[in-house]
């Protein structure tokens, strides 16, 4: 399903639903962020999706970050909350969903890399790299909190 991102568009269509969601920073030991280039809107992002009923936050980091790249990870803390009212994303089939998204960081486990229906290349790039790929501002901003190390998560 394609996608298009809105951010601070006064043209940009209306909500018409919240879809909990999340991603994580995954940090390999050469300090290189585990991304992915999504077959959806074509640009680079950090693993996630959306909650399901039934588990838990943390449970949906996992779940993700493995249908999207093959990994196995842990959840370690919370880089932020970001809940823009300004910030929609439009899907062909007509649902446009206002931005409901956690952001955590999450430890490497295991697993191999592999890409799935939700991505077409699975990539560790260091983060002097990231101004290279096409990335939704909304992915850098995650990025760049991650990179500060702050000591509270970002609420927005």
């Amino acid at each position: 399903m394609a996608r298009i991102d809105y951010i601070d568009d006064p043209n940009a269509p209306a909500a018409n639903s919240v879809v909990p969601s999340v991603t994580a920073v995954v940090e390999d030991p050469q300090g290189r962020i585990l991304l992915i280039h999504k077959t959806d809107n074509n640009l680079w992002a950090l693993p996630g999706g959306g909650h399901d009923i039934g588990e838990s936050i943390a449970d949906t980091v996992v779940r993700e970050v493995k249908e999207e790249t093959g990994y196995d990870v842990q959840v370690t803390g919370l880089v932020g909350t970001y809940t823009n009212p300004r910030h929609v994303m439009a899907y062909d089939d007509g649902e446009v969903r206002q931005q409901f998204s956690l952001c955590f960081r999450a430890q490497l486990l295991g697993g191999e890399a592999r890409t799935s229906s939700e991505s077409k290349a699975v990539e560790w790039v260091a983060p002097t790299d990231l101004l290279e790929l096409p990335m939704h501002p909304s992915m850098r901003l995650r990025i760049q909190h991650y990179l500060e190390h702050r000591d509270q998560p970002i609420i927005g």
